[in-house]
This record gives C-alpha cells, sequence and structure tokens, in this order.
C-alpha cells in the first residue's frame, strides 16, 4: 500500500519522511532528545546532509513550530532554538509515528553537532595574518586550565584553516601525541598514533 504524502521529497533518502506532520514531529523530537540548544542552520544542515526531509519542507516546518511557540528562540541568541513544553509533548505522545533509524540518525548527528562545538569552543584556534603568511596558535584546555598552547606556521590561508580543522577534530590526541614527545612517552606515542588512525576511519 502506497504511503501518502503532502510534502516535498527532492533530495529524499530512501526511508525518508515525505509528509510535513511526520516532519514537525521529528524536529519536536529532536529538540527535545538533544536538551540542548541548536542553531537554527544546524538543525537544517542535520536534516540535509542526512537526507532526512526536503529543505524547504524543513524550513517550513521550523517557521511554523515557532510561530505556535512549540520551538522557541534562546532571547539571548535568537539563531538558537530550543524545545518548549509543547514540543515535548508532541515528541513523547506521537514519535512512534517516525521510523527509529529516522530518529536515532537525527540524534545522533545532532549530538556529534554539538561535541564539536563545545571541542571548538574549549580549544580555541587563532589565525593571524604576517608578512609571510600565516601563524596558527592552538590552545589545548583542560577545564579550568590551559594545558597546551602552540604555534604553526602556515604559508597560506587554506593551510591555515586546514589545520584548524584538524586540530579541531581531536585536540586531545594532538596533546597526547606532542606531550609523548616531548617526554619520549614512546607507549604513549604508540596510542596516541593508534587512536588517531581509528579516529579517521
Amino acid at each position: 500500500m502506497a504511503v501518502e504524502t503532502d510534502a516535498f521529497t527532492g533530495g529524499i533518502a530512501p526511508g525518508g519522511l515525505r509528509t510535513k506532520n511526520d516532519i514537525r514531529i521529528l524536529l519536536c523530537y529532536l529538540l527535545s532528545s538533544v536538551g540542548a540548544p541548536i542553531r537554527r542552520d544546524d538543525i537544517i544542515r542535520i536534516m540535509q546532509e542526512n537526507s532526512l526531509c526536503n529543505y524547504f519542507e524543513v524550513t517550513e516546518a521550523l517557521s511554523d513550530l515557532i510561530q505556535k511557540g512549540a520551538i522557541q528562540r534562546d532571547p539571548q541568541e535568537e539563531p538558537l532554538l530550543t524545545a518548549g513544553p509543547m514540543a515535548r509533548e508532541i515528541a513523547e505522545q506521537l514519535t512512534g509515528t517516525i521510523p527509529l533509524s529516522v530518529r536515532d540518525k537525527a540524534v545522533s548527528a545532532a549530538l556529534n553537532l554539538l561535541a564539536q562545538a563545545k571541542r571548538e569552543k574549549e580549544n580555541r584556534v587563532e589565525i593571524k595574518k604576517t608578512g609571510m603568511g600565516y601563524m596558527v596558535t592552538c590552545h589545548v584546555s583542560g577545564g579550568d586550565i590551559e594545558l597546551m598552547q602552540f604555534s604553526l606556521y602556515a604559508p597560506d590561508l587554506y593551510q591555515a584553516r586546514l589545520i584548524k580543522h584538524q586540530f579541531h577534530s581531536d585536540p586531545e590526541c594532538v596533546y597526547r601525541i606532542l606531550l609523548a614527545a616531548v617526554t619520549g612517552n614512546s607507549d604513549l606515542a604508540e596510542d596516541s598514533i593508534r587512536r588517531m588512525n581509528l579516529h579517521k576511519r
């Protein structure tokens, strides 16, 4: 039996959402499950990159839910969205209508995105232009203290941004490798390189 659809389906993978109501429910579930503010553009990106629903349908659903008060804007930083009481109620009562695989994929992507944002906030990277190129300074945070700070030269902005991206992918691993190098700890070096290789897979 064919499933009735009322939403645009361009760019949607098999198993993706094809009704406006399902899209609204997933958005409520996503924000309720994560329990943290998420940028509006990042929500759209999650849906797009995982081919869960059509771009235009996501933007329309978000606007509708915000207008109704189900999803609320952060008063301090408007692009950030959180689940209101209505969204949590919708998620609790209607989530079963959304396939588990879709729910898991959306929440996993959101948690990864939030973890990445946390790493970037705690482990700062500064890119400064010099007469010869760019100087990239990376800060490794240990919570209340700064564990390490180091600077690398990059001949152009592309390489400077590449250093920043690679550092932010796993600041702890970078710290462990540098610590192993300066302390001569070969066991720590081997373990850190093994971890780095697993991270790349």
